[in-house]
């Protein structure tokens, strides 16, 4: 009630406050706001390519041949294709997790070839990326399993990345073997880890790095896992949770 002058009322309605507004905060995703550097191994025009992929490019101290054309299980499956594959999958599950992913090769092509190993092992340096994971089948006669590769510590090369990288390594590892997948029984040690001085995709790199070789590509258990979706599949989500495992996140 309003009184307006010399006694006269004015009837009206009482405002009452409107009701609150909820504010709704964005949700920041799991990985958001880091970059992963997938490597997805050789290329599958390489062997169309011989002389490019002969020369000598730095491996970190030493030179090396710029790439090779990868081995193939033994009813033809290409590494190169199933190396694609696989990050394709890793690629996908990183970004719906809110992960800028970089991939070293853009496709997986009979007349493409490379990139170099330098190239491979230089990428991601510049993009200030959290870390890069090159992913392999081996090509050993005999024998199954995966390991995964770190680099030494070799000054000035990879000093700065050994301990980091160790403990990706580990990361993957654990996630791997947890999904069910044996370590490699071929190598010394039998615990699905090796330490190398003489991959340029390891040495050149200024991010921690691992080279996984999620099989042999000859064995015939392997290769029933790397010929199927739900094979590759499986390896893709092991790679995903080592790698959230060594980012806690």
């Amino acid at each position: 009630m309003i009184r307006l002058a010399a006694g006269v009322l004015l009837l009206g309605l009482v405002a009452w406050p409107a009701a609150a507004t909820p504010v709704t905060r964005p949700v920041t995703p799991p990985l958001g706001g880091v970059t992963i550097v997938l490597d997805p191994g050789h290329q599958l025009g390489n062997h169309n390519f011989p002389r490019e992929i002969s020369r000598l490019v730095p491996a970190g101290g030493f030179e090396k041949r710029c790439n090779t054309t990868g081995t193939a299980t033994d009813s033809g499956l290409p590494e190169a294709t199933f190396t694609w594959r696989v990050s394709l999958l890793v690629r996908d599950r990183l970004r719906a997790l809110g992960a800028r992913v970089v991939l070293t090769r853009t496709s997986n092509r009979q007349d493409r070839w490379g990139p170099c190993v330098d190239e491979r092992g230089r990428l991601g340096n510049d993009l200030a990326a959290d870390l890069k994971v090159s992913i392999h089948g081996d090509g050993h006669r005999g024998g199954h399993g995966f390991h995964v590769i770190a680099p030494t510590d070799r000054a000035p090369w990879t000093h700065d990345i050994f301990a980091a990288s160790r403990r990706l390594a580990y990361a993957v590892r654990s996630a791997l073997h947890g999904a069910g997948l044996p370590y490699a029984d071929y190598l010394a040690g039998g615990d699905g880890l090796a330490f190398r001085s003489d991959l340029g995709t390891l040495n050149l790199s200024d991010i921690p790095t691992v080279l996984v070789e999620l099989g042999n590509m000859r064995s015939a258990s392997d290769a029933r896992l790397m010929t199927s979706y739900d094979g590759r599949a499986a390896y893709a989500r092991a790679l995903t949770q080592g790698i959230r495992g060594w980012l806690d996140r």
